[in-house]
C-alpha cells in the first residue's frame, strides 16, 4: 500500500479495522466473515464502513481453502507427552475421521510466546479448524496478538475451538476445574483428612490457580488448617520436587498432599517412595484429571475425573457445527483410590 507520500504502507488489519469501527476483534471477524448472527446490525454496519474506508480486505484464496478445500485439523497442545493432551488429541483425531479430517499437532510446551508463533505459522498452512489445548497463562504479553491472529483466521473462513478457561472471543470447551477441586477436597475431609499440604503452579497459570482456589473453597469453613502451599512445576518433575522439598522440610504436619495434576501426583508418589515414605500409607496423595496411569501406579492414585476425550470430541464438533463462538461445559467428578484410604476418627 501506499500512502499518498510514495512511502510503502503496511496493509490494513482487522484490528486496524476494529478500532476504526469502535468494535471488538471477534466482532468484527464475524461481521467481515458474514456471521452476522451474533452481531447488532448497526455494528455489522460499521464495520463494514470501516473496512471499506481502510481498504482491509481478507486474503481471499485463504478464505476459499479455509471454508472447505483443504482437509487438515490444526491442535495446538502444550505437551504431546503428558496423558492429559493425548487423551483431548484422541478425542480430536475420532471427531475429525468421522469428517474425513486429518488433525496434525503442534506443541507449545507451555509458553505462549511459542503458541503465538505456532498459531502465526499455521494461518500460512490453513487448516481448516485451529483448535488450542491447554491453560490460559495470565499477564503473558501475547493476548491481544493471539487474538488478532485467531480473529484473522476467523474472518478468512476458518474455524476456532479452545479446550481451556473462558478467556478468548471464540468457541470454548472448559472443565470445571474449580468445582472438582472443591468437591475434592469436601471428599478428603470426609475421609477423615485434616492437614494438607497442596503442590501448585505459578500463579498465572489459570488450571492450577482455579484448582488451587476450589480446594480452599472446599475447606473453608471446616476448621481445619491452611494448607501448606508449594508452588513448583505444572509437570511431572514438578511434582518430584515438590514433594522432595516436604520431606526435607519434614512432614510430620501433612497428612495428604493435592497436586493440581496428576502428573504432578505421580511424580510427587515417586520422590516419596525414593525418600522412604509409603504413598497411602505414610501420606496420602490426591491429583486432579484422572488420566490412564492413574490406576496403574501403586497406590492407585485418588484423583477428580476429567472427560478428557470427550473434551477433545466436543471441541471438533464444536468446530465443525457452524455456530458462532459456542461454549460448552464438562462435568468432573471425584474418585477415591488407594492413595488416600480412610483415615480412623480421632
Amino acid at each position: 500500500m501506499d500512502d499518498g507520500s510514495g512511502i510503502p504502507t503496511a496493509p490494513p488489519t482487522l484490528h486496524d479495522v476494529a478500532r476504526e469501527a469502535g468494535v471488538s476483534i471477534a466482532t468484527a471477524s464475524r461481521a467481515l466473515n458474514g456471521s452476522t448472527r451474533n452481531v447488532r446490525s448497526e455494528n455489522a454496519s460499521r464495520v463494514r464502513a470501516a473496512a471499506a474506508k481502510l481498504n482491509y480486505e481478507p486474503h481471499l484464496s485463504a478464505q476459499a481453502i479455509a471454508k472447505g478445500s483443504t482437509r487438515t485439523v490444526a491442535l495446538v497442545v502444550r505437551d504431546v507427552a503428558d496423558p492429559y493432551f493425548s487423551c483431548i488429541a484422541a478425542g480430536v483425531t475420532q471427531a475429525a475421521q468421522e469428517s474425513r479430517l486429518i488433525v496434525t499437532m503442534a506443541v507449545a510446551g507451555g509458553s505462549p510466546e511459542r503458541e503465538l508463533e505456532i498459531v502465526r505459522t499455521l494461518r500460512g498452512q490453513r487448516p481448516r479448524v485451529i483448535i488450542v489445548a491447554g491453560s490460559r497463562v495470565d499477564d503473558s504479553g501475547t493476548r491481544d496478538a493471539l487474538v488478532e491472529e485467531l480473529a484473522e483466521y476467523h474472518t478468512a473462513g476458518g474455524r476456532v475451538v479452545l479446550i481451556s478457561q473462558r478467556d478468548l472471543p471464540f468457541g470454548t470447551v472448559t472443565i470445571d476445574n474449580h468445582g472438582g477441586a472443591e468437591r475434592l477436597a469436601r471428599a478428603l475431609l470426609g475421609a477423615g483428612y485434616r492437614r494438607f499440604a497442596v503442590f501448585h503452579a505459578q500463579a498465572g497459570i489459570r488450571t492450577s490457580r482455579d484448582r488451587y482456589d476450589g480446594f480452599l473453597a472446599g475447606l473453608r469453613g471446616s476448621g481445619v488448617p491452611a494448607p501448606l502451599a508449594i508452588e513448583t512445576g505444572f509437570t511431572r518433575a514438578g511434582g518430584y520436587e515438590a514433594a522432595r522439598r516436604l520431606v526435607e522440610r519434614g512432614f510430620e504436619d501433612v497428612e495428604a498432599v493435592f497436586a493440581v495434576n496428576d502428573v504432578m501426583a505421580i511424580g510427587a508418589m515417586t520422590a516419596f517412595r525414593d525418600a522412604g515414605v509409603v504413598p497411602g500409607r505414610d501420606i496420602g496423595v490426591a491429583g486432579f484429571d484422572d488420566i490412564d496411569p492413574a490406576v496403574d501406579v501403586v497406590p492407585a492414585l485418588t484423583s477428580v475425573t476429567v472427560p478428557l476425550r470427550e473434551a477433545g470430541l466436543t471441541a471438533m464438533r464444536l468446530a465443525l457445527s457452524g455456530e458462532e463462538t459456542p461454549c460448552h461445559d464438562l462435568p468432573t467428578s471425584v474418585v477415591l483410590r488407594e492413595s488416600t484410604p480412610a483415615r480412623p476418627p480421632l
